[in-house]
């Protein structure tokens, strides 16, 4: 995969990409985007405009707990952890993820 993906192909899954990665613990919001970004190799690349809207929404749904923290360097910082309501939301984003996927490969590919 070369580049970012298109934004518009990215939309619906930034809950997927932060469910994952805060499925292997807490993280504060420019630690969620780094990892996404690392993770997927640049092609993942979320802005604060649609980390945070997601972030929020996700704390609001119950599928994250948000606590806020003193820095040693800096000003307070936003963890989140997912919570079992969340495990249960990553596991329902990934089902019909690898469904999509899997459908979308198979039409691209002709098979």
């Amino acid at each position: 995969m070369h580049g970012r993906i298109r934004a518009q192909l990215l939309k619906g899954t930034t809950t997927l990409l932060v469910l994952t990665v805060l499925r292997d613990g807490e993280l504060y919001g420019y630690e969620i985007a780094q990892r996404i970004r690392g993770r997927s190799g640049g092609a993942f690349a979320p802005g604060e405009g649609s980390l945070y809207p997601a972030l929020h929404a996700l704390e609001a749904d119950g599928a994250l707990e948000a606590s806020w923290r003193d820095s040693d360097r800096g000003p307070r910082r936003r963890y989140y952890k997912i919570t079992k309501s969340g495990l249960a939301m990553l596991a329902e984003h990934s089902h019909e993820w690898a469904a999509f996927s899997q459908g979308m490969a198979r039409a691209v590919e002709g098979n």
